[in-house]
């Protein structure tokens, strides 16, 4: 077991989500190290400011993590939580991704106060949602119902859907399940008809490239299969320049000897939609980086480089 430093201090936004993975970090390494402090440090990000703009508009998803990132340059922080889907593709040089925990689950999940699944809803009916790729897929399968931009923390989502603004709402069941609202899910939505975010469900835990020590005491909490399975969906997603303004999807998971993957880019309206998937037995984190890549090229090949043209 590594030694880690005497204290190790944790740059973390302050949404309710957000401070219960921070704390899940922290309960994990007080059990691996009792003697090492463990200590919170609650930032704002611009991303948790401006709330009244699609993320897409306002700089994208860099905007939940730059604030932390420059706590950990500062040496305020040690490393910092994420959910491994709020991280860009390319990490910001000077920093790396030292684990990638346990993946919860990964899938979208409908929440409604009225309707049981999405075919249940009549024609105009709301959904609301912070993703445009959740938003192509259901203009793709549900064109007769309406599609609003829905932000804000998981709370904040579920009072506007509680107070009438929408009659549905999709969320990322990770985030419901582990603040303890499972309950209000309706209908989990399966890969085949929402493919899940890059990463989504996953927490990476980053700090700086130049701290050895970090980096070593943060090792044992990476698992090993969430590690395969998200650096394929990343390489994935980094080969076809994904961003916010990109309706992008990618999820892998073990089948058999092989890692499976699945990738999806749209148009924000879901009247392009290409589909794609992939497998291969991956022992390696460059294996599963060459599974994405080869995938991403295959879908560039036919025709998404037309669709992510007409996103930007």
């Amino acid at each position: 077991m590594p030694v880690p430093p005497e204290k190790l201090v944790i740059a973390t936004r302050q949404s309710a989500l957000a401070l219960w993975q921070a704390e899940h970090v922290r309960d994990r390494l007080c059990a691996l190290y009792p003697s090492c402090r463990v200590e919170l440090l609650g930032l704002t990000t611009q991303g948790d400011r401006t709330l009244d703009q699609p993320l897409a508009d306002i700089g994208g998803k860099g905007l939940f993590i730059k604030e932390l990132e420059q706590a950990m340059a500062d040496g305020r922080a040690d490393l910092a939580a994420h959910s491994l889907k709020d991280v860009p593709m390319e990490v910001v040089a000077g920093f790396t991704l030292a684990a990638i925990m346990a993946r919860e689950d990964p899938r979208d999940a409908f929440v409604s106060n009225v309707y049981r699944t999405l075919s249940d809803m009549p024609p105009g009916s709301i959904v609301g949602t912070s993703s445009l790729r959740r938003e192509a897929q259901l203009r793709e399968r549900y064109p007769q119902l309406k599609v609003e931009p829905l932000r804000g923390n998981v709370n904040t989502r579920l009072h506007r859907l509680d107070q009438g603004n929408h009659a549905a709402i999709i969320l990322a069941a990770a985030g419901l399940k582990r603040l303890g609202f499972a309950d209000r899910i309706a209908t989990m939505l399966e890969p085949e008809e929402s493919l899940p975010a890059v990463g989504q469900g996953a927490l990476a835990l980053e700090c700086r490239s130049d701290r050895p020590d970090v980096i070593a005491a943060l090792a044992p909490l990476a698992d090993a299969d969430t590690t395969l399975a998200t650096a394929a969906e990343r390489a994935f997603g980094h080969k076809l320049a994904g961003s916010c303004r990109t309706p992008l999807a990618a999820y892998a998971i073990r089948r058999g000897s092989e890692l499976w993957l699945r990738g999806l880019v749209a148009s924000r309206d879901g009247r392009a939609v290409l589909r794609g998937e992939r497998a291969a037995v991956v022992a390696t984190a460059r294996e599963a980086e060459i599974l994405g890549e080869t995938l991403g090229a295959e879908l560039a090949a036919r025709g998404a480089a037309a669709i992510l043209a007409a996103a930007s």
